[in-house]
This record gives C-alpha cells, sequence and structure tokens, in this order.
C-alpha cells in the first residue's frame, strides 16, 4: 500500500501489532505525542497485549508491556473502549470473511462504528480495513513516520534512535521505517521543489 506521508489521521483505533510497534521506540512514541497523535484500544487488544497468558515471556515483552501499562496509567493512549452488541456481530461477520484474530477485528469494528482511523500493521488487518472502512483510513506505524519527518516532528537525526530503539524490543518493521523514512524525504524534496509527489 502506498502512503502519502503528508498525511496522517491522527485518531487512531490501535491494534495489537501496532501498539507493540508505536512503543517500540520511545522516540517515535513521544515525537507521535508531540504532534498530537492519539491510540485507543478495544478490550480485546488489552487482553492481548496485558492479560493473555504468554507461554514463556521474555525481555522485550515485559518491557513493552511495562510501557503500555505505564502509558495507560498516565490516562491518556491506550485506553478501553468497550464493544456493544452491535459491535460485537460487526466482528463475528467480519471474522467469517478474514481469518484474523479477535484484537484486529475488534479494532476494525470500532473504527467503523466511529469513523476514526485504524492503525495495524498487520497485512491481512490492513487489507480487510482498506476493503470495509468507507469512511475511515487504515494506516500503519511506518506512514505514521513518514509522516513525522515529512513534517519535522521527527528529526533526520533521531532516525537511527527509533531503529535501534525498535530493534532492542525484536521488533520487526525496521526495513519497513527505513523505506518509510526514504518516501518521506522523497516527498519532502519534491515538496520543497514545488513538484507533485506522484
Amino acid at each position: 500500500m502506498a502512503i502519502d506521508p503528508s498525511r496522517f489521521h491522527l485518531y487512531n483505533v490501535a491494534d495489537t501489532c501496532s501498539v507493540w510497534n508505536v512503543l517500540s521506540s520511545s522516540t517515535l512514541y513521544r515525537r507521535s505525542k508531540t504532534a498530537g497523535v492519539c491510540y485507543i484500544c478495544t478490550g480485546f487488544v488489552v487482553y492481548e497485549c496485558l492479560l493473555k497468558p504468554r507461554r514463556s515471556g521474555n525481555d522485550s515483552d515485559r518491557i513493552l508491556r511495562e510501557r503500555l501499562s505505564n502509558a495507560r496509567r498516565n490516562g491518556q493512549d491506550f485506553q478501553t473502549y468497550p464493544l456493544d452488541i452491535e459491535d460485537l456481530q460487526t466482528v463475528e461477520i467480519l471474522q467469517r470473511r478474514k481469518n484474523l484474530g479477535k484484537g484486529e477485528l475488534a479494532s476494525i469494528a470500532f473504527a467503523m462504528k466511529t469513523r476514526q482511523a485504524f492503525m495495524t500493521d498487520d497485512q491481512k488487518a490492513r487489507k480487510l480495513g482498506c476493503q470495509v472502512l468507507q469512511d475511515s483510513p487504515t494506516q500503519t506505524t511506518p506512514h505514521m513516520l513518514s509522516w513525522l519527518i515529512y513534517n519535522n516532528h521527527l528529526s533526520d537525526g533521531e532516525m537511527p534512535t527509533v531503529l535501534s530503539e525498535h530493534n532492542e524490543v525484536d521488533r520487526p518493521l525496521a526495513k519497513h521505517f527505513e523505506d518509510a523514512y526514504q518516501e518521506a524525504c522523497r516527498c519532502r524534496l519534491m515538496a520543497h521543489h514545488g513538484v507533485s509527489k506522484e
């Protein structure tokens, strides 16, 4: 999916993988907050992130869960929004279409209901979101990074730190972050010279 670094919706219903990827870099998360990005979650996502039993928790998992708990305790981000019966029926309908986890499906259903952006880094969830969310965009963490770079909310000099922090907690998007950074730089240069981004 092509991204436009000049556009990004600030209010996001985040699924489990995007929660972890946003929090994987303290620098990325902090800069997103300074830029006004907001994240909310469904109860399914909070359960998957914080409460679902793990066979073996590693250091990276513990670090990310602690970061999420701290963000929620501070009161603004990743707050839980419950689903009503109608939302759960939507989840059931979506589940018949795609074999996705409840966290992704509940996030899509809630984004549909509230007309907020759906934020995911799962390819199947992103594809389904693009299909069913006519009034809400489907966005990714690399897209957010590109928008932050394009608008100078995140500096070029901070990119190595973002990549290092992301890799330290064993998250898989470093290559996608690098590609998003390059695209933001390309589009920023084109805009500076008055050339279309296309």
